[in-house]
């Protein structure tokens, strides 16, 4: 089982599971492999509490499935939760570029000269992080590019002024990232081949084109589907 040393911080739970994800998303814990409340905790030096509500709480996320009386193992999703995943996806972010065009910032703000500089800046922030995440696209760098990507999403959705909204939509975003890194990380070379639209969708939106917002995003997803069935089709 991998595993960086002892967590001893005060918030084990959140730790653990956060750990865990990244070691799914990380494609060093694989699709259907099982593993015990006691095995977590001994990897990380923990008390099973702590490691048995995180994996709670990743079965919860859609991340682990309970196997009965043999403990967890990662969830194995197939292309058409992807594509599941998408259709939900797209039907969540298109109301947030209505939204977000019609109100400025966020929910309650309507459109006036004096959100303009509020808005302008939020956005420049969201900009800010989708730079990065191109960086990573385009030289490949998967796991610099979910870690940005993650971020840009769950920043561009916060806009929104809805938490529960954007919760749903980062777990969405997980999910995807989830099934789709099982096909990816048996690429040796991903430059070139990622999306690297982030830049392009910021700047839809700021020019308040809901139109072009979704274009991008369907643009988007076209090319991360295709791109997994051309793999899982070897």
């Amino acid at each position: 089982m991998p595993g960086n040393g002892a967590v001893t911080r005060s918030t084990l739970r959140q730790q653990i599971a956060d750990a865990l994800r990244d070691e799914v998303l990380a494609g060093r814990l694989q699709p259907g492999q099982e593993f015990t409340v006691k095995e977590i905790a001994e990897q990380y030096g923990v008390s099973a509490t702590p490691v048995r509500e995180a994996l709670v709480d990743l079965s919860a996320q859609g991340l682990l499935d309970a196997v009965q009386h043999r403990g967890f193992e990662v969830r194995a999703y197939s292309l058409d939760d992807y594509r599941g995943m998408i259709e939900a996806r797209s039907l969540v972010t298109d109301g947030i570029f209505h939204r977000l065009i019609e109100d400025g910032v966020g929910a309650g703000h309507r459109r006036s000269a004096a959100d303009d500089p509020r808005r302008t800046a939020a956005l420049a922030a969201v900009r800010r992080r989708g730079e990065e995440a191109e960086r990573a696209a385009t030289a490949g760098d998967l796991n610099v590019l979910i870690g940005y990507d993650l971020r840009f999403w769950r920043e561009l959705s916060a806009l929104y002024g809805n938490p529960y909204l954007a919760d749903f939509l980062h777990r969405l975003r997980v999910q995807s990232w989830v099934c789709a890194v099982q096909h990816l990380r048996r690429v040796t070379d991903l430059k070139g081949r990622l999306w690297a639209g982030h830049t392009e969708l910021v700047d839809a939106l700021a020019r308040r084109d809901p139109a072009a917002a979704h274009a991008v995003v369907a643009a988007y997803n076209a090319h991360s589907l295709a791109l997994l069935e051309r793999l899982a089709a070897g």
